[in-house]
């Protein structure tokens, strides 16, 4: 099927100033849609609520990747400035730039801090570090900017604080671009009172990368693949997981990424294996889930991979219909946004 149809079935029309370029103060008093599958009802709280609405028995997962401040500064030699958005390294440090560059180019980030231009794929430049490139994260924490997604255009947040403010409370493993949003909504008496409720929490790792916010391409559809992403679920995790699945107890997925990596690390016959590797599946109406029970997410930009497997757990039309409710009452979208349970 030809991409423009398809993306045209997950369109919706939104005024920009529901567009969220804060979070919510505190996190867990932004709003909260609730949808139930089996009885077809739709219902409205407060994130803070979302254990009264959490199916009885229920084990919260949530992805406890850490953002890293990977957008960098450099001049070229010529005093021009060039924006970069580091990707990622593997002897040479990966990244995304605003303008071309020449092989052989040098950029300078500081005294003594240079990237010599090695190759390029378009946008895509492969650099060599005056550093050591496993150095890379300590640089980015002293030079580096907090990489919100660019339709948070006016947040009112200075860098000191989008480093708190786009992070996740449990957040630990480096080697996100970008926040998994649903957890944004956590905060520690949230997460202390649902595990005095009976709920466990359970926590593994996808590195969210740039192909998150990409376009979806006409290739996506005809393979059925997305970009690559690096996940890992640990042995002690996959246990209690697969105890708690044999035991009938649901599993929540807080986030799209959470839910990817739970399918990707599970078997057609719903077992879930402890290992690392990277993900390209996915997921969108007609999928057949094998582990995930219910998840909480946030609210998706139009015609993107992530509305697609929020509406493989519902149906393209009822997610969209829950939009529109959403919209009409004002909840806020997006990265910063408001949720939704969907069980």
């Amino acid at each position: 099927m030809k991409l423009d149809v398809v993306l045209k079935k997950y369109d919706f029309r939104f005024p920009e100033s529901l567009i969220a370029q804060a979070p919510a103060s505190p996190r867990d008093s932004a709003k909260l849609l609730v949808y139930d599958r089996k009885k077809k009802t739709t219902s409205y709280d407060t994130f803070a609520n979302v254990g009264k609405h959490l199916p009885e028995g229920s084990v919260l997962v949530f992805n406890e990747t850490k953002v890293i401040p990977a957008r960098l500064e450099v001049r070229k030699e010529t005093g021009g400035k060039v924006n970069l958005l580091y990707i990622g390294h593997h002897g040479l440090v990966l990244v995304m730039a605003d303008r071309k560059l020449q092989v052989g180019a040098l950029l300078s980030l500081a005294p003594k801090l240079t990237f010599k231009v090695m190759r390029h794929n378009g946008k895509y430049y492969a650099l060599r570090p005056s550093f050591r490139p496993k150095d890379i994260f300590a640089v980015l924490e002293t030079y580096g900017t907090t990489p919100i997604p660019p339709y948070i255009k006016h947040s009112p947040l200075k860098e000191s604080r989008l480093r708190r403010e786009y992070q996740a409370i449990f957040a630990k493993v480096q080697g996100s671009v970008a926040a998994p949003t649903a957890s944004l909504h956590f905060t520690k008496p949230l997460i202390a009172k649902l595990k005095k409720q009976g709920i466990d929490v359970r926590y593994v790792t996808l590195h969210v990368g740039l192909g998150t916010f990409a376009p979806l391409t006409q290739e996506h559809l005809d393979l059925g693949r997305l970009h690559t992403e690096f996940f890992s679920v640990n042995a002690q995790t996959a246990k209690a997981l697969n105890a708690a699945k044999k035991s009938g107890r649901p599993i929540v997925a807080v986030g799209t990424t959470v839910a990817r990596t739970l399918e990707s690390a599970s078997s057609s016959r719903g077992i879930l294996f402890p290992g690392q590797g990277s993900t390209d599946l996915f997921i969108r109406e007609g999928y057949r889930w094998k582990f995930v029970d219910a998840l909480i997410t946030n609210f998706h930009v139009p015609r993107s991979s992530l509305l697609m497997l929020v509406s493989a757990f519902a149906s393209r039309a009822k997610v969209l219909d829950l939009y529109r409710k959403a919209i009409g009452r004002k909840f806020r979208l997006f990265s910063f946004g408001d949720g939704m349970l969907l069980k």
